[in-house]
């Protein structure tokens, strides 16, 4: 079969001729290859006439399909049926006429585009048909008539316009019988022809592509079974620590206003880790060691350290019974919004532009909003570098531990409980330690031993595996240095309930063993049974069913290793039902290896 699609009203816009056969139907009336014509018309869902199509049959039993599409709108209102259409075409037509210039200029900038669109570079030829004798009489002087009226669509302007669709252009003067048949006629005959003689060659090409199939063919190996995918969990480390004020756990200083009337309380550690003003406050840092005088200025004009516990406290940290650190806020405004501004800091100190709302809510005064606002910036203030509001909104791009809490892992500074594990000590933070692990919050605050001592053992793990465990709560990151390491980060995550990092392990050692190559894997002395058994231990059902997955997908790699033996019943009728290559495909390839080898062996003698 032959489709073709026609665009386009070849009938002048001013002409009072409507009665005048349109091209697609003068051409199937005339020509003497046609027979057989039906016709039938196609509405738009507000009845207006979208399309005819027409079904005849051409070169005797061809059937051929046309559909005469005599408005562009359909493009408007139905996209997918035009490009159904053009989608299912062997040959497309597009017709205007020479003296209806408004026309043909929508027809170049709106529909040309989605003509080329929807044809997607497919090859498919493209007739442009001109259809009318130009009027080149005295233009019209009425003003209802369109300045457009005044000319005529020119052929090198048809020519520029079947050059961008890489189209053949036609000129019909008349819709006559030569202009028809002969001229127009003949060009889609010989695109008909064309198009009849593709679809043959490529029904032979398949029909040969067929007979080449009926041969024995090797078995096809299919792809092994999709990986379970282990998705990662978002970070919670600034609610962490926002909880941590909120629940005002461990606090070890607390602000007051000159008359004593409230108390707003803090953590040291936090507060230090945001600011070098702070980090003088409490003595982390000595007024010697200060780069900028101007913080040393304002925390002894904003607060004032209760008197007979000076600025300074102890550097290895206090017991837990010891009482927070009392500070008057001397600022009486900057002590209203203290609360605010302590909120903003425990968030990460990112959300700048709800604090200037929050403060100008609570003040109302323009001149003290930008009073408070000024010292927060000065608080924030990074030693040598400009203050300004660009820097403060900069914030927004930094987390609280690529500023300075990250200092503060396993040093003395601040410290209140240090851990003693393999003859080593390690100093921490009851307070960052409480935020970030629930299981140390709960022996922090309980009735347990380790509430009220500074000094708490630690077993059932290495020293390295516990610091970086640590280093995760303060940083919220870790790079574990191999495999082994990181199942053995994922058991203490496990131990302490530190879901996240649990995942972030478990992915570790998934890429680790994904991007190692199969040679490597063969040789290699880490036992993946053994961190099966690890996995399935500690509750990382994830982990442990991948790596059920990795052995039974490497099963010929596997199955030749003793550890494979170690696998229990269960596990080892998983992996059978799961194995890549399958006991099918090895069969069907010792089948296709025996037939190969017996045609072969086969005398070629005639």
């Amino acid at each position: 079969s032959v489709n073709i699609v026609a665009f386009g009203n070849e009938r002048d816009g001013f002409s009072e001729d409507s009665q005048q056969p349109s091209l697609i139907w003068s051409y199937l009336g005339r020509s003497a290859l046609i027979s057989q014509i039906d016709s039938s018309l196609s509405t738009s869902h507000v009845g207006n006439p979208v399309f005819t199509e027409y079904q005849a049959c051409v070169f005797g039993n061809v059937r051929l399909v046309v559909h005469d599409c005599p408005v562009w709108d359909i493009f408007d209102s139905d996209w997918y049926t035009s490009c159904r259409l053009i989608g299912g075409a062997d040959i497309i037509v597009i017709k205007y006429s020479v003296n209806d210039k408004t026309s043909f200029q929508e027809l170049k900038d709106s529909y040309v585009p989605m003509v080329k669109k929807a044809l997607n570079h497919c090859s498919v030829p493209v007739i442009i048909s001109a259809i009318g004798a130009r009027k080149n009489g005295v233009p019209c002087t009425c003003p209802l008539c369109t300045s457009d009226r005044r000319s005529c669509v020119t052929t090198s302007e048809g020519v520029q316009l079947a050059k961008e669709l890489g189209a053949t252009y036609l000129e019909l003067h008349t819709l006559n019988d030569f202009y028809i048949q002969k001229y127009f006629g003949g060009v889609l005959e010989y695109f008909m022809i064309q198009s009849l003689n593709q679809k043959s060659s490529e029904k032979m090409k398949k029909r040969k592509k067929t007979q080449k199939c009926h041969r024995v063919q090797p078995p096809q190996l299919e792809q092994p079974e999709k990986m379970p995918i282990l998705k990662g969990e978002a970070s919670h480390y600034n609610a962490d620590l926002h909880n941590l004020l909120c629940c005002c756990q461990c606090a070890d200083v607390a602000f007051y206003p000159e008359d004593l009337s409230t108390a707003v309380e803090a953590h040291k550690i936090i507060l230090c880790s945001v600011s070098h003003l702070f980090m003088l406050l409490f003595g982390v840092k000595s007024p010697s060691d200060a780069h900028d005088a101007s913080a040393m200025q304002l925390a002894q004009s904003l607060f004032a350290v209760e008197a007979g516990d000076p600025f300074a406290s102890s550097p290895c940290g206090a017991p837990p019974c010891v009482p927070p650190l009392r500070v008057v806020v001397k600022d009486s405004v900057f002590c209203s919004c203290l609360p605010d501004i302590l909120h903003f800091i425990y968030s990460g100190a990112f959300q700048w532009e709800r604090l200037e709302e929050d403060i100008r809510k609570k003040l109302k005064d323009p001149d003290k909003t930008e009073h408070v606002l000024e010292k927060v910036k000065c608080i924030l203030k990074t030693p040598g570098k400009l203050n300004t509001v660009k820097d403060c909104k900069s914030h927004q791009i930094k987390r609280l531990y690529n500023t300075s809490l990250r200092l503060f892992f396993n040093t003395p500074v601040l410290a209140d409980v240090i851990f003693k594990i393999q003859g080593a000590i390690v100093p921490a933070h009851r307070a960052v330690l409480v935020a970030r692990c629930e299981v140390m919050a709960a022996m922090f605050n309980g009735n347990y031993l380790e509430a009220n001592s500074i000094l708490v053992p630690v077993y059932g793990v290495s020293k390295d595996t516990f610091l970086s465990f640590l280093e995760y709560l303060y940083t919220d990151s870790c790079c574990p240095a191999s495999i082994l390491q990181a199942m053995s980060l994922l058991i203490c995550a496990e131990m302490y309930q530190v879901m996240r990092l649990q995942h972030i392990c478990e992915l570790y050692i998934i890429t680790q063993l994904q991007s190692m190559p199969s040679r490597e894997l063969a040789s290699t002395s880490l036992s993946i049974v053994s961190l099966l058994k690890k996995a399935k231990f500690h509750n990382s059902d994830c982990l442990s069913t991948w790596l059920l997955h990795f052995i039974a997908t490497n099963y010929l790699i596997f199955s030749q290793k003793p550890e494979f033996q170690e696998l229990s019943v269960e596990e080892r009728n998983f992996v059978e039902m799961h194995r890549w290559p399958s006991n099918l495909y090895l069969k069907q390839l010792a089948d296709y290896r025996n037939y190969i080898h017996s045609q072969k062996c086969h005398c070629t003698v005639m």
